[in-house]
């Protein structure tokens, strides 16, 4: 007679299991005592301080294993804004502060708030970039099932959700690595679900955001867009990373928020660490010199 075969090869209960096992045991003091808990089950436990290792580890493994789960062997990375708006938005919002300035013409702070409006709506046109890069990108390295070149985001709004769009539109899978903050950061409609993740680290998450990267693309953005930037230029330049595309939208934008050639001229870069990055101005250009990067090396 065949032997059927066992669940589990392991003769141990798995942790699992455990967790789900609710034995009968006597109400007593010693059983309601929170150091009875089971260790992995016990969440004041895990967050107390003394456990932050265990947490970096823990937010290190989970994003891992289910990306090699859903076989995820490449991204590109989008940066950007959260602030830049798809254009429709971008108009409403600036004809909203265009009446509140119009019925308090003596209110600098409404003029100002005009202003911003105005330009937010000139980048606004970096949305549709954004989302177009990505489709390109997301149905020109469709390999049947391999999941190479895949859009990875911050998950939250604007730039990034113009990228998860784009990628979502043109039927690819598309990742987003949230982050805890004080408002919090709301995963965008684009994401795949299966592949949003959320951090408390920003170390750990901007970890995983370069883990896979074949190029790095950086729209216009903030002191965030600006941290994750020079955190990548500075791992290429120190060869802490090995050299991918980095590509700037908008030369005019970067070149009036970052004087890169002061750097140079007061020594503190050297002028070939200009080369670790370049300007481009459309979703065809990033594209084409992201694929000419990497036939040069095959």
């Amino acid at each position: 007679m065949a032997l059927r075969e066992p669940e589990s090869h392991v003769p141990l209960p798995s942790a699992r299991e455990e967790a789900l096992r609710e034995p009968p045991r006597p109400d007593t003091p010693q059983t309601r005592s929170p150091s009875y808990r089971l260790a992995f089950t016990d969440i004041d436990f895990l967050l107390r301080e003394e456990l932050r290792p265990v947490r970096l580890q823990l937010e290190l493994l989970k994003p891992e294993l289910e990306l090699q789960r859903h076989g995820i062997e490449s991204t590109i990375v989008v940066f950007g804004s959260a602030r830049i708006v798809e254009p429709a938005e971008a108009r409403r919002r600036r004809l909203e502060a265009e009446a509140e300035a119009r019925a308090r013409p003596d209110d600098a702070a409404a003029a100002r708030r005009l202003a911003i409006a105005t330009r937010l709506e000139q980048l606004s046109r970096h949305y549709e970039e954004a989302r177009r890069f990505a489709a390109l990108v997301s149905r020109e390295s469709r390999d049947g099932d391999r999941h190479r070149y895949v859009i990875v985001t911050g998950g939250g709004p604007g730039i990034m959700e113009a990228a998860n769009r784009g990628a979502s539109e043109a039927g690819a899978p598309t990742i987003g690595h949230n982050i805890v903050l004080p408002q919090e950061q709301a995963p965008n409609a684009w994401v795949t679900p299966e592949l949003c993740f959320r951090f408390h680290y920003f170390a750990l998450r901007k970890m995983h955001l370069l883990t896979r990267a074949r190029a790095l693309v950086v729209f216009p953005g903030g002191y965030g867009t600006l941290d994750e930037l020079f955190e990548t230029l500075c791992l290429i330049q120190t060869k802490k990373a090995r050299s991918i595309p980095v590509l700037l939208f908008d030369e005019n934008y970067w070149r009036s928020i970052v004087d890169f050639e002061a750097m140079v001229e007061q020594g503190v870069i050297d002028e070939h660490d200009l080369a670790i990055f370049r300007f481009v101005e459309t979703a065809e250009q990033a594209w084409q010199v992201i694929r000419e990067h990497y036939a040069a090396r095959e």
